[in-house]
């Protein structure tokens, strides 16, 4: 074969390598949105259905809170399964649609692992997702409260 002819088929091959790259990048980008968005807007309406397709049954949700009188930090946690329960229960349904915020940014994105930052109406949830058999899950969320108004 002609060299320009190994050049061509290099930079044919290069090109589509490219294009597949960005598709699937684009893919992973939309479906851990959308797990974050099912964690987000299922808290909000109360749709435990929502929350579970967004949280691996392995959750751990954890807080690090500090005793006033003792000056004491320590992390309480949560459960996938206390997460939805609260979540049927209906505790985001207490923040009134006009006081919902859903702001969610992918900081990262590294082979089958992720991170997010979604900020919510009076916490920001630091969120790592794991891309387990194909689907993007949320497996752990360290979270912290916004100052009071």
């Amino acid at each position: 074969m002609k060299l320009k002819h190994l050049l061509a088929l290099a930079v044919l091959t290069t090109c589509a390598w490219a294009q597949n790259t960005a598709s699937a990048r684009a893919e992973d980008e939309a479906a851990i949105r959308k797990a974050a968005l099912d964690y987000v807007e299922g808290w909000y309406e109360g749709n435990g259905d929502r929350m579970q397709a967004a949280v691996h049954p392995s959750l751990a949700k954890r807080i690090a809170r500090t005793d006033a009188a003792t000056g004491k930090t320590q992390l309480q946690e949560l459960s996938a399964e206390q997460l939805v329960k609260y979540t049927r229960d209906g505790g985001g349904k207490k923040t009134p649609p006009a006081e919902q915020v859903k702001d969610v940014k992918i900081l990262d994105i590294f082979q089958n692992a992720a991170t997010v930052r979604a900020e919510m109406a009076g916490w920001v949830d630091y969120m790592h997702l794991a891309k387990v058999d194909g689907q993007w899950r949320i497996v752990n969320v360290l979270w912290a409260t916004k100052p009071k108004k």
